[in-house]
């Protein structure tokens, strides 16, 4: 059962990085990236991570995606012949913000300058 679980996700993933990055017209949602995506143990909701390239834009492109939700979910039912189509729910991925974050104090280090 999880098997199938992880085979959705992975179909949704890729089908939803597709359909953000050249189909979706909003210009909010440019420079989104789909990070990844997990799927609930009964397939009716899933949490797709973006990655934002400028954090401060993450409100508004999350925004954006969710006004987008049904129009996404539609197009992943049309090229998916899934039996449920899970609700899609966007969150930003933290973790990439913490890793350029950290790769900005070891920069830091790595010059020998202290935190002011």
């Amino acid at each position: 059962m999880q098997h199938r679980t992880e085979r959705i996700s992975e179909a949704l993933r890729e089908e939803l990085t597709e359909l953000i990055g050249y189909e979706l017209s909003d210009p909010r949602v440019a420079a989104a990236t789909v990070t990844g995506l997990d799927v609930s143990p009964d397939k009716r909701h899933a949490l797709v991570r973006i990655r934002v390239d400028q954090p401060a834009d993450a409100p508004q492109v999350i925004a954006a995606l969710e006004h987008a939700a049904t129009f996404l979910r539609r197009e992943v039912a049309r090229r998916l012949e899934l039996f449920r189509v899970p609700e899609l729910h966007f969150e930003a991925d933290i973790a990439t913000e913490l890793g350029g974050r950290m790769e900005h104090l070891l920069k830091r280090i790595k010059k020998g300058r202290p935190r002011e």
